[in-house]
């Protein structure tokens, strides 16, 4: 008898060892995962990618989004256009800071909504593709994309809200009218060139540097966002971002609001003119009042944007299990 109970003695011991070991090599991998860098992305078990319902999704939180920011931070916006368009010292019109607004609105809303539409299934699909401490350039890539589609709503829209602000029309069927008649259906792209020149870079920088900024946040807080968090992140990353392309913006004012005139005849002709006659200085007018403008509208746009893509995502059709996957950045 005392053999076989020195065998189960051992086979007893032996389990004991090896769930010793599993625990222990658990609580290792456990660590190596939280030690990872914070700009890495973890989806876990990933969920089937639903292309059309992330990207009516982000159609309806975008346009959202832009509509709130625009509708309450339109005046700061036409005076930094003001700021921009006058040539030398002159004097700063503060009438009519509402100028353009219906009409720009109508813009407003298919581009914001087109954009987030394009950057949310393209970021989700990168970061399918890109190794998870590449995420940053995913987000560079789909802010990029996002852009360059919004663009072909974005900047008639720009054009005719730019020149109501400066006063040359007053309606935008008369603005639309007027410039097709003039300069033809070219003149609703003036400025084209320099309008990507300064978005693109703008909204690469601004999403990557919000979406990092988030991952970041998430990871040392190991919990989702509240909103207010979320707006404080996104005003940061507006406001950086706005300081940093402000002389592109310049640019793209200028060639804008010219009309027919051509005082610049493209990008580099209108630096030089600029520097030239007004100073190095002059490439930074209305710095405050875009560093306000979209630091605030920041805040307001993501936050507006994550509320409203939590309250799309609570009311989706459940068609998967619960622990299928957790959810991706």
């Amino acid at each position: 008898m005392g053999p076989i109970t020195l065998s189960a003695d051992v086979k007893s011991s032996s389990v004991s060892v090896a769930s010793s070991d599993a625990c222990n090599k658990k609580m290792r991998n456990s660590m190596l995962e939280r030690r990872k860098p914070f700009a890495s992305v973890s989806t876990g078990e990933e969920k089937p990618f639903d292309f059309f319902r992330t990207l009516f999704e982000g159609f309806i939180a975008g346009g959202t989004a832009g509509v709130v920011v625009e509708t309450a931070l339109y005046p700061i916006d036409t005076i930094k256009t003001r700021l921009q368009a006058a040539r030398g010292g002159g004097k700063i019109n503060l009438q009519g800071l509402y100028s353009g607004l219906a009409g720009n609105l109508a813009g407003v809303l298919p581009a914001s909504a087109l954009f987030v539409g394009v950057y949310e299934p393209t970021k989700q699909k990168l970061l399918k593709l890109f190794p998870e401490n590449l995420s940053a350039a995913a987000h560079l890539t789909a802010g990029a994309v996002g852009g360059m589609a919004a663009s072909l709503i974005r900047v008639p829209t720009e054009v005719i809200k730019q020149r109501m602000q400066t006063g040359q029309f007053t309606s935008a069927p008369d603005a639309v009218r007027l410039i097709v008649s003039k300069e033809g259906f070219k003149g609703l792209y003036a400025g084209y060139g320099s309008f990507l020149l300064r978005d693109l870079p703008f909204d690469a920088l601004q999403f990557c540097i919000y979406e990092q900024l988030r991952i970041g946040y998430k990871a040392a807080a190991q919990r989702d966002l509240n909103d207010p968090e979320n707006a404080i992140i996104g005003a940061f990353a507006g406001a950086l971002t706005g300081a940093i392309t402000t002389p592109l913006d310049v640019i793209k004012t200028r060639l804008m609001v010219q009309g027919s005139a051509n005082q610049y005849k493209g990008i580099f002709d209108c630096v030089q003119t600029i520097v030239r006659e007004e100073g190095p200085p002059a490439l930074l007018k209305g710095i405050g009042p875009r560093v306000l403008w979209i630091g605030i509208g920041g805040s307001i746009f993501f936050g507006v944007l994550e509320s409203t893509k939590r309250f799309l995502a609570q009311r989706r059709p459940t068609t998967f299990p619960q622990n299928s996957g957790t959810k991706q950045d």
